[in-house]
């Protein structure tokens, strides 16, 4: 467990480090129960200070330890973790999930994601539904600015007002007064010293720079079409007097998310906007104990998996093997070798090859594959050859190491529309990658063969990150 912290009231073991691609993750490990929980914290948040240290965390600790192997860490950019330039997206938040697991030998664990860790949460557990056997989902907020058809969030630009108001009383040391004027919105009442301890805390987790840019991402966040797909038990939480008092209360919002999510669980908690762990211990030391019984009785590995697939195809091959003659087969076998080394590179791995096209997945998450549709373009074209590269990324069957089912099919169709030298992708694969950098051209409404029309997008830029 490594050495320990001691404060003025608790005696906490001393944080350590994962390694997360060039980064270090601080986590921290309590408890020795039988299965693992990851607390995947909140945007303003630290494990050495502030709640970390409060009685009433500690005595929430303490029940979770009670019967559970608890995982605390900071993400990347926030408290005693690495900084980072600008925004992580959630797939790099992901990545430092894995990381944390990985090194304390986890293989599965429940993620308890609180707010925007909620939203990164779900897409964890969709994506990686081995590594995960259940999800607690306090605040989860599937988009963070209002839409069409999701009317229970503020507009972008209330939400860049909000954002500049909290940043300006920071700079000018007004959080404190600020503080206690919003709680006061809950009819929660709070000492000078809680108020003072919540503005410190908020400070200490991460600077202001850090602050504005993953309030900016948070705008960018949209797991809508995750939710249907999340097949691990779920447990969603939510504060019943929140309705009333705030503009994008919980009650209206976990009904729709119910209504995507039918085989959830909904409880209700007691939790503050102050302390958001409050009134968690009693539904997650009914619900996680239930859904890892349920996991070792089954035992049985997930058939169907969230997943990126990737299709390549070049343009007009008949004509070119036609014009090249004999030539034609080394030109082909160049080619495929050159594919084969951007996968493995990009931590892709081929599932099928027919003639002259490729079909690929594995990749950790929708950005890295179209990186890697970008570094194949690029690689062909040197080779004299045109070709298209399409992606989607959605549920698939596993059988046998082998994807199938209808998001197989939606990537093939999309790879279809492509033009020579593009890389297409659907709207699903754009609204993942928020955040990233990659930046897209639409392409508008295509009819996709047996499967109506969808919005796609060309690949104007992938930079690497």
């Amino acid at each position: 467990m490594g050495a320990r912290v001691k404060t003025s009231c608790v005696d906490v073991p001393e944080p350590r480090y994962a390694k997360s691609g060039d980064l270090y993750i601080a986590y921290r490990v309590e408890g020795e129960g039988p299965f693992d929980v990851v607390f995947v914290p909140p945007l303003a948040s630290s494990i050495d200070e502030s709640d970390a240290y409060q009685p009433e965390f500690r005595d929430f600790v303490g029940q979770l330890t009670s019967f559970a192997r608890l995982i605390q860490f900071d993400k990347r950019g926030t408290g005693s973790s690495d900084r980072v330039v600008g925004a992580p997206t959630l797939e790099e938040r992901m990545d430092d999930v894995r990381a944390v697991m990985d090194a304390v030998g986890s293989q599965s664990a429940a993620l308890v994601g609180v707010a925007d860790g909620a939203a990164m949460s779900l897409l964890f557990a969709a994506t990686f539904p081995a590594r995960t056997f259940a999800l607690a989902l306090m605040r989860l907020k599937p988009r963070y600015v209002s839409t069409e058809g999701y009317p229970w969030a503020p507009t972008r630009e209330q939400y860049e007002q909000e954002t500049m108001e909290i940043l300006n009383a920071r700079i000018e040391g007004r959080m404190v007064e600020r503080g206690r004027r919003n709680i006061a919105r809950w009819g929660i009442e709070v000492s000078d010293d809680e108020a003072r301890e919540g503005a410190r805390a908020f400070r200490q987790s991460m600077p202001p720079s850090a602050f504005l840019a993953l309030r900016r991402m948070n705008m960018e966040i949209d797991v809508r079409q995750i939710l249907p797909l999340v097949t691990v038990p779920t447990l969603l939480m939510y504060r019943p007097h929140a309705a009333d008092a705030d503009e994008t209360g919980d009650i209206p919002l976990m009904t729709y998310t119910q209504e995507q999510m039918p085989h959830a669980e909904t409880v209700e908690a007691s939790a503050d906007i102050w302390h958001w762990y409050t009134g968690l211990t009693e539904p997650l030391s009914d619900f996680l104990p239930r859904a890892w019984a349920d996991y070792q009785r089954l035992q049985a590995q997930p058939k169907r998996v969230l997943a990126t697939v990737l299709f390549t195809d070049i343009v007009a091959s008949t004509r070119k093997a036609v014009e090249l003659g004999p030539r034609w087969q080394l030109l082909l076998r160049e080619h495929n070798a050159l594919i084969r080394r951007e996968l493995s590179r990009h931590h892709g791995r081929e599932i099928d090859t027919a003639g002259d096209g490729f079909f690929a997945s594995g990749f950790d998450g929708p950005a890295r594959a179209i990186r890697c549709g970008c570094a194949i373009r690029d690689a062909i074209r040197n080779l004299g050859l045109g070709i298209r590269v399409g992606l989607h990324t959605g549920e698939c069957d596993l059988v046998d190491d082998k994807l199938s089912g209808l998001a197989v099919n939606i990537g093939a169709r999309v790879a279809a529309q492509a033009r020579q030298g593009e890389v297409l992708v659907s709207g699903t694969v754009k609204d993942l990658v928020a955040g990233s950098g990659i930046t897209f051209e639409p392409r508008g409404m295509k009819e996709l063969k047996g499967l109506g029309e969808w919005p796609l997008f060309a690949v104007a830029a992938a930079p690497t990150p």
